[in-house]
């Protein structure tokens, strides 16, 4: 995660608590290759300090520098300084990452890096306990573990970064610790009890963690638990070190065993206030609702809220609004602070249902009559302004606490309101109510999932949800984590005891049923939602059903225009409408989303009342809005390449992208937005189809996100069989198909379905036919069949300077390259490449010199290759395609073993690891685990070294690749035990 400060945050901030990352401005900042990153880490960890060039070398090379080390350090400076100081002039001295005598150093503010802000954070947490203060200290403490995303120094090489990520991991445990003895200081025994366990397994020789686990185990009542904590440790200690326990853990161990009562912290003692009232004077009205006796979570909100009613001094009345979904708990939430805070309002509290959100809501007169009759009015008056009149004058000596609950608008609660300070008002509604002067809003959200978790479990039992805990948080995640929905759930389990926790959450999965499951006698959620859904305008109704129509995380503003057939200021207007009923939320300015049980019932409302044609034109209009933008894009990162003409041309002119770095944040941005369309016109009428597919085919060009594999394969199967006899539309689908089957390693299907392709597109001339034919190529070569490649390449090349393609041109003879190599003609596949590579660069085509330098460095094969797929894999990443990231640095990793850099190849390889296990790519991992599995045996690591082999011989045998080979003969040359059977 990115560390969390104060705001204002710094413009240019740092991380190096987890992956090395920076941001200028809010934007996460390209920082080049783990070298580079290597020298930016060293200079950022020495706080402003000069770092001399001999120590930055020694740092990232240690005692075997290249021989041009000092020119590539010059380089990363200059990149460095081009990454954090963007607009600097050229020739204009950098002001940041500044020379100083022989060396550099980085002037950045103290909080722009995370570790400053770490040892800041435990700093300050060391003198809140000092002071007595713990429960800050102990969030202080939270706050600062927060800020680790993982390991520190994640994939920066070079002694100084190891030597670096051994101290910060050292100091991440000794804060832990702190705030585990902190936890256990105020009484969080129980819930630091999995903190610790996890702790101790991770170092289980440190006796502190073992220590601390005893105490929080035998505060909850675990006794046994806590000795058998020591009895493991001290022959673990034995056995690994031959000492026995140090005297905290054993002086723990006795006073344990002796019962200490110092080791149980005393109950507070809580006095009840007690206030002698009059005899003779009538009882202080008490309308308050009971408080609910499970009441869950929101403790900072619940702290929030009684502060500011407390606080009700001054010269204006305090007045705090709640606002939020149905469902969301603000009823509930406002009962229990009123209850919570009640003894501070002596003179009594008031309370109605101002009914808000129903068909009928209660008339300001009539409330004011009722409350004027609980303060002891016998006659009231009979205009609304008469009687909000006597009754501020009533309140004006007095100091009360007035719920208005279910509050349409603030027109409807203004005369509610006293004239003076003194008393406080706590209202709630679906819509924020901001047209009362000064009023603290504050708007209600979902429980957290722990939250939510902890309502389910006060319900249904403790002991059910820890036999299913999965299962549980699937349940309370199906909820949206919405306490209605929360309350329903567990409700109906806690009546059905045959009902297992699986049982129910297995009902709950299914979408088209879930609001059906979510009631209970007169409790729906369904009801609940319908009555902010009938508060709608037409024109708001109408846009709160055409928007739900695309499953996306959101939809932008741009999307939502398209939806409703609108322009964007309309749809801005309709949107935010939308927000301030509650009905909808925007967490960033211009982009909206649904609450996953509001999505549920607007689509429902679709099904029931919807018209089927506008829904059709709706999505077809964002379809053509994102066909024509994904075409600018692809414009914008490849200028000069040809793209397969759209079936049926779009309309709309798309969104302007005018730079590469600009298509791909929004191709970045808007995935799961298209992704959306595609499925939601693969299950629409047939004419919906086609735009879809065209963009499935753009997205591939592009470099598509090989993760999403089975929804695209879904949607192309379900085009498929719409198309009929189609011959063009099928081309297209299945060349989709085989693109999708490519990136995700079935190349056997990618053949059959590229073939089925070409079938349908005879002998035509047309950029989709070369693509297919380029396709089928590289399958055929990745499957070592280099003639049949070769065949295949040389027609592709043949179409592309029939249609004029020089970019293709460019790609197909560095692919051509890799067959010359694979069929003997070394030389030849060189000088193939290296013109590739030529074109590729006199074309400025920045993925397209990525692919071929990539192609390059394959075919050297050689420490010579090291350069050009160094320069590639910063390509990627410049490019944001991590698959071919994944691909180069691999590679990368071989040609390193070649000049025997064996611990480089070894980070390059396991980075490439990583990448093919996020993106499930296993022919990426084939690769990874074979490079990584030599470096390792160079290491002398021959047992990990071996399993890597036999790992990568699995996987190419299971996908029928020639690498399989090599890599055969390399298990067998370790002498050490049978080759494993290669995975099914």
């Amino acid at each position: 995660m990115e560390f969390r400060e104060t705001p204002p945050a710094p413009a240019l901030r740092f991380q190096v608590l987890g992956p090395v990352q920076a941001w200028l401005d809010g934007k996460p900042l390209a920082l080049g290759s783990p070298q580079q990153q290597a020298v930016l880490t060293t200079l950022l960890l020495h706080a402003g300090r000069p770092v001399t060039t001999q120590d930055l070398v020694d740092g990232l090379w240690g005692d075997r520098p290249p021989a041009q080390a000092i020119a590539a350090l010059r380089t990363y400076v200059s990149r460095l300084r081009s990454v954090i100081e963007p607009k600097r002039e050229v020739r204009a001295p950098a002001e940041l990452l500044v020379s100083v005598a022989d060396g550099y150093a980085l002037h950045i503010p103290r909080d722009a890096l995370d570790v400053t802000v770490f040892e800041k954070l435990a700093a300050e947490a060391a003198t809140a306990r000092a002071a007595g203060e713990v429960q800050d200290a102990h969030e202080l403490l939270l706050q600062a573990l927060g800020l680790f995303s993982g390991r520190p120094l994640t994939g920066v090489p070079g002694p100084y970064a190891e030597a670096q990520r051994l101290r910060l991991a050292e100091r991440q445990i000794a804060v832990a610790e702190e705030r585990c003895t902190a936890a256990l200081d105020i009484g969080l025994h129980a819930e630091v009890v999995g903190e610790l366990n996890s702790l101790t397994a991770e170092h289980p020789l440190r006796e502190r963690l073992r220590e601390l686990l005893m105490l929080a185990l035998y505060r909850c009542g675990r006794q046994a638990e806590a000795l058998g904590v020591y009895t493991d440790t001290r022959k673990l200690l034995i056995d690994e070190l031959g000492v026995e326990p140090g005297t905290g853990l054993s002086t723990m161990h006795s006073r344990i065993l002796a019962a200490d009562p110092a080791l149980t912290p005393a109950a507070a003692a809580a006095a009840a206030p007690v206030r002698e009232d009059s005899p003779v004077a009538p009882p202080p009205p008490a309308q308050l609702p009971a408080d609910v006796s499970d009441f869950s979570g929101r403790e900072e909100l619940v702290s929030e809220l009684s502060s500011a009613l407390m606080n009700a001094t001054g010269q204006a009345v305090v007045v705090t609004s709640l606002a939020g979904i149905g469902g969301v708990g603000k009823t509930t939430l406002a009962v229990h602070v009123a209850h919570r805070v009640r003894a501070e309002f002596p003179d009594g509290q008031l309370y109605v249902d101002l009914r808000g959100a129903g068909a009928s809501p209660a008339d300001p007169a009539v409330v004011l009559g009722d409350f004027l009759h609980v303060l002891g009015v016998t006659e009231n008056p009979d205009s609304l302004e008469q009687r909000a009149a006597l009754y501020r004058s009533l309140l004006a000596s007095r100091r009360m606490l007035i719920l208005l609950d279910n509050a349409q608008d603030a027109e409807q609660i203004r005369p509610l309101i006293p004239g003076v300070s003194g008393c406080a008002v706590l209202a709630t509604s679906r819509g924020r109510l901001a047209g009362i002067p000064g009023a603290h809003l504050v708007d209600v959200e979902e429980l957290t999932p722990q939250e939510a978790l902890a309502l389910f479990s006060a319900i249904v039992g403790e002991q059910r949800v820890a036999a299913e805990p999965e299962a549980s948080m699937a349940v309370v995640a199906a909820c949206g984590f919405l306490p209605l929905a929360v309350r329903i759930a567990a409700a109906r389990l806690a009546s059905r005891p045959r009902w297992s926790v699986s049982d129910l959450a297995r009902r709950l999965a299914d979408q088209r049923r879930r609001l059906d499951e979510l009631q209970l006698g007169n409790l729906a959620v369904e009801t609940t939602i319908g009555l902010g859904y009938g508060q709608l305008s037409p024109a708001e109704a109408r846009a709160f059903r055409l928007l739900s129509l695309i499953d996306s995380p959101d939809i932008p503003l741009a999307a939502a225009a398209a939806l409703l057939g609108v322009d964007e200021l309309t749809a801005e207007d309709l949107a935010e409408a939308l927000v301030e009923a509650n009905m909808l939320e925007c967490f960033t300015p211009g982009r909206y989303r649904y609450h996953d049980l509001l999505r549920l019932y607007a689509q429902r409302q679709n099904e029931r009342t919807g018209d089927a044609e506008e829904q059709r034109l709706a999505t077809l209009r964002l379809l053509d809005l994102l066909l024509a933008t994904v075409y600018n894009a692809a414009r914008a990162i490849e200028p000069d390449d040809q793209f397969p003409d759209p079936l049926n041309p779009p309309a709309s002119t798309g969104l302007a992208l005018a730079t590469s770095e600009a298509a791909r944040d929004w191709l970045r941005a808007e995935n799961a937005l298209i992704l959306g369309a595609v499925e939601a016109a693969t299950d629409g009428p047939r004419e919906l189809r086609y735009p879809a597919v065209d963009l499935l085919i753009l997205l591939n060009s592009l470099g598509a996100d090989p993760t999403h594999g089975p929804r695209v394969r879904r949607a192309l199967e379900i085009a498929g069989q719409s198309a009929g006899d189609d011959c063009e539309a099928l081309a297209r689908v299945h060349f989709a198909i085989g693109a999708l089957q490519g990136l995700t390693s079935d190349f056997q299907g990618a053949e059959h379905s590229l073939r089925r392709s070409l079938e349908f597109q005879a002998t035509a001339d047309t950029v989709l036919r070369s693509a297919a034919t380029n396709m089928l190529g590289i399958i055929l070569s990745i499957g070592n069949r280099p003639a049949e490649a070769l065949a295949f390449f040389e027609q592709a090349l043949a179409i592309s300077r029939v249609v004029g393609a020089p970019i293709g041109e460019a790609r197909l003879i560095s692919n051509i390259a890799r067959v010359q190599q694979r069929l003997g003609m070394t030389e030849t596949a060189v000088q193939s490449a290296t013109d590739a590579v030529a074109a590729a660069r006199t074309s400025k085509n920045g993925p397209c010199l990525a692919d071929t330098l990539y192609q390059l460095g394959v075919v050297l094969s050689s420490g010579a290759a090291v350069a050009h797929l160094r320069e590639a894999h910063e390509l990627y990443q410049s490019q944001q395609n991590p698959l071919w990231q994944g691909y180069t640095l691999a590679r990368l990793s071989s040609s390193l073993l070649s000049a025997g850099q064996h611990a480089e190849a070894a980070e390059s390889a396991e980075e490439s690891l990583a990448i093919g296990q996020e993106l499930d790519s296993a022919y990426c991992q084939g690769l990874a685990n074979a490079a990584l599995g030599e470096a390792l045996l160079g290491l002398a690591q021959p047992a990990r070294g071996l399993a890597c082999l036999q790992e990568a011989h699995a996987i190419f045998t299971r996908l029928g690749v020639p690498e399989a080979s090599p890599v055969a003969d390399l298990i067998s040359q370790q002498h050490t035990e049978p080759l494993s059977p290669p995975a099914p």
